[in-house]
């Protein structure tokens, strides 16, 4: 006859284990979006590491996801062998996940250093659809509803303002509340006011942060599935002993 205590044990290690494939879903969405972001603006960026950053997130996502996996399997099993082997995935996903969290809060306290061509990016402005360079900055205030690197006047100062006659902004910079808008500077109203460099800064910042959050979320499942294995591991070794004494 099952031990209800033991039974217990196993229904919670299963809750337990569909939460860590949660967070490991949570984990790879971050990861996806921050590599989408980071992708569509790099070169708003000077050379660092971002994409190991992300790369790492995205392991320790697959990790997640795998092991919280196995625990599901784990609590329908009565195998030391597959209990060993979660023990070691905790292991390495512990390792894993405090790596891409360690990243993730490097970059974030280096951010501004990281993004000083933005800029010189803007000042390259030409207004060509044909400039990849231009498509990028549109693309941004279109997408970020911002104008300029800090704030719109800084278009003002641009070599591509001075050259089209200094009348107008870019279109990208008009507010979609405005169907009229043509980018004329007599109309500062119509266009978006904050810059562009806050606005990317806090989207990526928000994806580091939320892996750095959901690191703590991760060792707290840790311990909780650490305890329960572990605690199964004896109840299993204490049942063998006892059958082998019987016989």
């Amino acid at each position: 006859m099952s031990d209800p205590r033991t039974n217990c044990l196993k229904t919670v290690l299963q809750l337990t284990s569909q939460l860590m494939l949660a967070v490991g879903i949570l984990v790879w969405l971050n990861g996806v979006y921050l590599l989408i972001k980071y992708g569509e603006n790099s070169r708003f960026f000077s050379e660092s590491y971002m994409t190991l950053t992300v790369l790492v997130i995205v392991t320790s996502a697959a990790l997640l996801l795998v092991t919280g996996c196995l625990g599901s399997w784990v609590s329908l099993k009565d195998s030391i062998c597959l209990q060993g082997l979660f023990v070691y995935l905790l292991v390495v996903v512990f390792c894993v996940k405090s790596t891409a969290s360690a990243l993730a809060y490097f970059h974030s306290v280096t951010l501004d250093t990281e993004m000083a061509p933005f800029s010189g990016v803007f000042e390259n402005y030409t207004g060509s659809s044909e400039d990849s360079n231009s498509r990028s900055v549109d693309a941004m205030q279109e997408e970020l509803k911002c104008c300029g690197v800090k704030n719109y006047t800084d278009w003002l100062e641009t070599t591509w303002f001075n050259k089209s006659g200094g009348l107008r902004f870019p279109y990208s910079c008009c507010n979609v509340t405005f169907p009229t808008c043509n980018g004329t500077v007599y109309q500062p109203w119509q266009i978006y006011t904050q810059g562009c460099q806050e606005e990317l800064s806090k989207v990526i910042q928000f994806a580091l942060k939320m892996d750095m959050w959901s690191s703590l979320l991760v060792y707290v499942v840790e311990i909780g599935l650490f305890v329960m294995v572990k605690q199964l591991m004896r109840t299993n070794r204490s049942t063998r002993y006892q059958v082998l004494e019987k016989n």
